[in-house]
């Protein structure tokens, strides 16, 4: 277990650990209702997924027809308080998460959650779910303040940090995790099953996974 690569691994949530689409498809289209707009369907929503609410909404919004500044606040919180209250209906792990942190468990490894999501909403999914036990520490995108949300590199070193590792890994399934970990000089694995904003193989991670059952091994030929 000692010879283990890594003795930090870092996950994005949305699309990455958990597939929280339906979910948040259900909060999204509520926010949209309000503003009269027309829904976004289950299997287009992963493509407004990535950054956060706020994000989301403004790309949903965008596609639809334009954003109303003046009433974009209002909207964003509306979202945000459906979806604390609707937060684990439909949400579960992709194939293979829960054996795969049992194994990463298994090494020795503490794990880690960095999200653009808020983290009082990261936490409360976390508990829903019964796994917030599982995470060394679960950081979130207002969780160190205005301008530190991923692409930037801040929350990874935080979650470094707060784990008390030297060797770290990231595991994401965007082009804010991947510019996260090139910025924080770690290793980083996209996972092709999540809520790519660009095909997986052109988001320049350092590998590229189609099951959570190939992670481990990819992480030790990694490291």
């Amino acid at each position: 277990m000692a010879n283990f690569p890594y003795d930090v691994v870092g996950f994005d949530l949305d699309g990455t650990l958990l597939d929280t689409s339906g979910d948040l498809c259900v909060a999204l289209n509520h926010a949209l209702s309000l503003a009269n707009r027309p829904p976004v369907l289950l299997d287009d929503v992963a493509r407004h997924i990535g950054g956060g609410a706020a994000q989301m909404l403004r790309s949903a919004l965008t596609e639809s027809g334009g954003v109303d500044e003046a009433a974009f606040d209002g909207l964003q919180a509306e979202l945000v308080a459906f979806y604390a209250q609707n937060i684990a209906h439909h949400t579960a792990f992709f194939p293979g998460g829960e054996a795969m942190l049992d194994a990463l468990d298994a090494h020795g490894v503490k794990l880690a959650v960095a999200t653009n999501k808020k983290e009082s909403l990261a936490v409360r999914l976390f508990e829903e779910l019964g796994i917030a036990h599982r995470f060394a520490c679960i950081i979130g995108g207002d969780t160190l303040g205005p301008g530190t949300a991923k692409p930037r590199p801040d929350m990874l070193h935080e979650m470094v940090r707060r784990c008390g590792g030297t060797r770290a890994a990231f595991v994401g399934d965007t082009t804010f995790d991947v510019g996260a970990a090139k910025a924080a000089a770690m290793p980083v694995v996209a996972v092709r099953f999540g809520f790519n904003d660009l095909p997986a193989d052109d988001l320049g991670a350092d590998a590229v996974i189609d099951h959570f059952d190939d992670l481990v091994p990819t992480l030790e030929r990694l490291g």
